[in-house]
């Protein structure tokens, strides 16, 4: 019999794109969705599914023992709007609230993880059946950078690695070597076209992992949709952590970005 995982799914295409991967790789899949996240035609491409509203741990807990899950992923984020205004925490929830003391997200998480464990419910990487999605390094398009734009983007990764390791976001939008935008709690598009009203035509998009990234959790990740806000603010290069981001519709997010004439780099640490 197959070995059935359950995938705690938030919001994008990400854990469509997980189920659908782990499905093709032989195993079930039983799903806890978010309700106002998850995309509901998640409910086709998994063998179960329950839906949860944001805080309600114990519900998903008692789902995947149901389901016999003993391994499970975490795929997609939650707005961090909602986490003010939907939340609906339950005793569990509340208890690693009160422990974490702070809203930082990796401390909740791994809290999270460690309440699941305590269940006999492993959290492993949200990596774990795409590889092949995996930023590779160097020129990922038809397009050539300009020695302003390997510039920007080196200069970029070590603003986004900052603001990474404070725990503040993944992305920021530079141009001649000056931040133009930070990821907040907007979000990845909305910075991207905060930094272009500045920027004008031009502007260097960078996202990175954080420093010591846990991958069970809040892999970044980019796709064709990403492309499409850049196209249409005018920015021209993208640059992406190699080995740690995700690039999902990753041919036509290239085809798309040489189209547009924007810039495709898997940038590394050196």
């Amino acid at each position: 019999m197959s070995e059935k995982i359950g995938l705690i799914a938030g919001k994008s295409k990400f854990p469509l794109i997980l189920a659908q991967a782990a499905r093709r790789q032989g195993f079930m899949v039983a799903a806890a969705a978010h309700r106002g996240e998850t995309e509901a035609a998640l409910e086709g491409l998994v063998d179960s599914l329950t839906w949860v509203y944001v805080g309600q741990l114990g519900k998903i807990i008692k789902f995947f023992q149901h389901q016999g899950v003993s391994r499970a992923v975490m795929a997609g984020g939650i707005s961090r709007g909602r986490l003010f205004t939907e939340l609906r925490p339950d005793w569990r929830t509340l208890k690693i609230l009160r422990r974490v003391k702070g809203g930082a997200d990796d401390a909740i998480l791994r809290a999270v993880a460690a309440e699941l464990e305590g269940e006999g419910i492993t959290v492993v990487p949200s990596t774990l059946f795409l590889d092949d999605l995996l930023t590779p390094p160097g020129v990922l398009g038809k397009r050539q950078p300009t020695a302003e734009q390997r510039a920007d983007a080196a200069y970029g990764f070590a603003i986004a690695k900052e603001i990474g390791r404070l725990d503040i976001g993944q992305c920021v939008v530079v141009r001649r070597q000056v931040v133009l935008a930070l990821e907040a709690i907007d979000g990845t598009d909305a910075t991207i076209r905060r930094g272009s009203t500045l920027a004008g035509e031009g502007a260097v998009v960078v996202k990175v992992s954080k420093p010591g990234q846990d991958l069970r959790f809040d892999v970044p990740a980019v796709g064709l949709d990403t492309i499409q806000v850049m196209a249409a603010v005018k920015a021209r290069g993208l640059g992406l952590e190699a080995g740690k981001t995700l690039m999902f519709d990753k041919n036509e997010m290239l085809a798309a970005a040489d189209a547009a004439g924007i810039v495709v780099l898997g940038l590394t640490e050196a």
